[in-house]
């Protein structure tokens, strides 16, 4: 098989897959992409993907983008069983929530608060887009409560993409110890294999916004 990934290394949603291809054994053809440098903007890959984002990933011929549904797509192919995104109803519905849940409130808050400083759309942080980025983790912490990974007792794909945001937000020193029961879950969650290529990409990604300040 032949899976050409085109994605950078400071970018969670990218980080995620490569944590499921480390846990799926999968090899990837790595294309990184200078985002910062507008490689996403040139004609060869807006051929590939037209809203020009990434992670994008080719699976023989086949484009597809937009992290999370490329979570379930692999899982779905290449997966050995189905405990990253299980089969059964309801808690595939767990699952797809917390994918929602990322991409919609803890990605994007931490996005809105950070984005436009980082872009230097402005010179100043936004308190109330900071007191989000907060409710966001608390409603995190809150689904976390007795459970040792988001849907339960088994690490999923909502895990992978949760902990690429999560980490990025300490990468940015984000104080979890009001939140204990996802320092918690990001403690276990730093255990899984393959963790260490998340964390060079987290390192990466704190570098080069230090060299910004």
């Amino acid at each position: 098989m032949t899976l050409d990934f085109y994605y950078s290394p400071l970018s969670a949603p990218c980080r995620s897959i490569l944590l499921l291809c480390k846990n799926l054994g999968i090899e990837l053809n790595l294309k990184e992409i200078d985002i910062l440098g507008g490689e996403h903007l040139k004609p060869e890959f807006l051929k590939i993907n037209y809203q020009h984002t990434i992670p994008t990933l080719v699976d023989n011929g086949f484009a597809m983008w937009e992290s999370r549904a490329i979570l379930a797509y692999l899982v779905e192919k290449y997966g050995k069983d189905d405990s990253l995104y299980p089969k059964d109803p309801q808690k595939r519905y767990f699952v797809n929530q917390k994918l929602y849940f990322d991409m919609g409130t803890l990605y994007q808050r931490f996005a809105d608060y950070h984005y436009p400083v980082i872009f230097k759309k402005t010179s100043s942080y936004d308190p109330e887009a900071f007191k989000r980025m907060e409710q966001g983790v608390e409603f995190l912490n809150t689904a976390l409560e007795g459970k040792t990974y988001v849907v339960g007792d088994n690490l999923t794909i909502a895990d992978l993409a949760l902990v690429a945001t999560i980490s990025t937000y300490d990468g940015l020193k984000f104080d979890f110890s009001k939140y204990p029961n996802v320092a918690k879950w990001y403690e276990t969650c730093k255990k899984m294999p393959g963790y260490e290529v998340n964390q060079k990409g987290v390192d990466k990604f704190v570098e080069i916004m230090q060299s910004k300040n």
